[in-house]
């Protein structure tokens, strides 16, 4: 019996001996101080936490709306036809950039033709007048010698002398015709009348732009007037965006704009408010805005849709943190701030305005602290599970 009992003690002792050790603590290790949370180094880089001074900041606050990029109104020009003709070559088409006084399509000017014939009868007209005037000259010079020696009445130099200033005046009359279909002539870039030449005259392009319409085709017959190209210039463009009636009082004319586009994620154009609409659309209680932006590399493309940042009436030099640094605690907002090397306050704040994802800190804490401000839900989760734990 007595030897069945030693043997019964040693393998305890040997039991005793061969259980494992406990396992370490882990690294989030909590304080035991109330809204204080410790968390090793280790730790704190798994979680990715990011900790910055409080400094003031610019609190400048943006109305961000939508919009299109449209040309400017006074920078568009319809290309007319002068005259009735028939196309007979076009020579641009949609989307072309031109330069100024390219040529875009050539016509048959029929109109040009038709004064052509006027200007060759009126120029024989005019060459018969003067030569009915020289004979009538002399003539009159007859009759002045016939009546100075008695041969005639002096009624005959008289009436002479009528019928040359009646001449005069129809060859002054016939000038000014000729003239007149000379000038309408070269308005098709014809100086000279060749009768049965065709006059072939070209459609070119008021300013360098792009084309945004083209209403010809070859062989189609033109009325005078009728457009054939629309050009616009697009080295700046309006972007047009609607604005709700209840923001209209933050923005006024002349203030900056700052444009976005997705084509160029990583890239802002400048522009400047040149227009607010004074009737709002009843259906959907907006008002037009046009922010003027200059394109000189015409990389904005028109109908391209643009995100418009207004600065509104609101700015000022304040305390500020990340949205994500404030956290909602027992009906509280707090921002944990660094009170050691691995030692995290949650300390309560008043915050003020949001701003582009800045929040204004009005009181609770103070310039130059350490505030977290990425990660601070990490802190906010230890807290409270502490805090369940105890409950």
């Amino acid at each position: 019996m007595k030897r069945e009992l030693i043997v019964a003690s040693c393998w305890l002792a040997l039991a005793a001996c061969s259980r494992t050790k406990p396992e370490a603590a882990p690294e989030n290790r909590t304080s035991e101080t109330p809204g204080l949370v410790t968390v090793e180094e280790v730790a704190q880089r798994n979680f990715g936490l990011r900790i910055s001074p409080l400094r003031p900041v610019k609190l400048t606050e943006y109305l961000q709306v939508t919009g299109t990029v449209q040309p400017v109104d006074s920078r568009v020009s319809q290309v007319r036809s002068m005259a009735r003709g028939r196309s007979q070559e076009v020579l641009a088409k949609v989307g072309d950039r031109v330069g100024a006084g390219q040529e875009l399509a050539r016509i048959d000017n029929l109109e040009a033709g038709e004064i052509t014939a006027q200007l060759v009868s009126a120029r024989a007209d005019l060459r018969r007048l003067k030569v009915l005037l020289a004979a009538q000259a002399r003539q009159g010079e007859r009759n002045r010698r016939l009546v100075e020696i008695g041969a005639a009445p002096a009624k005959d130099l008289e009436q002479s002398r009528a019928e040359s200033q009646a001449l005069e005046e129809s060859i002054r009359s016939q000038e000014g015709v000729v003239a007149g279909l000379e000038a309408r002539l070269r308005r098709f870039g014809k100086s000279e009348a060749h009768p049965g030449a065709p006059v072939v005259t070209s459609i070119t392009a008021p300013f360098a732009g792009i084309v945004i319409k083209a209403a010809t085709s070859p062989g189609e017959v033109i009325e005078t007037g009728a457009v054939l190209f629309e050009v616009a210039d697009i080295s700046r463009v309006w972007v047009q965006a609607e604005v709700y009636e209840k923001d209209l009082g933050r923005i006024q004319l002349g203030q900056s704009a700052i444009i976005r586009v997705d084509t160029y994620p990583d890239e802002s154009f400048a522009g400047k408010v040149s227009y607010i609409s004074d009737a709002l659309d009843p259906r959907t209680r907006t008002a037009k805005v046009r922010c003027e932006v200059l394109n000189g590399d015409v990389r904005l493309k028109l109908d391209m849709y643009a995100s418009v940042q207004l600065p509104t009436t609101f700015s000022r030099q304040a305390l500020a943190v990340p949205v994500g640094a404030l956290q909602q605690l027992d009906g509280k907002t707090v921002v944990f701030v660094e009170r050691g090397p691995a030692q995290f306050e949650a300390r309560q704040i008043s915050p003020g305005k949001t701003v582009n994802g800045q929040v204004e800190i009005l009181s609770g804490l103070r310039e130059g602290e350490k505030v977290v401000t990425v990660g601070a839900f990490h802190l906010k989760s230890i807290l409270a599970g502490r805090q369940l734990g105890e409950e």
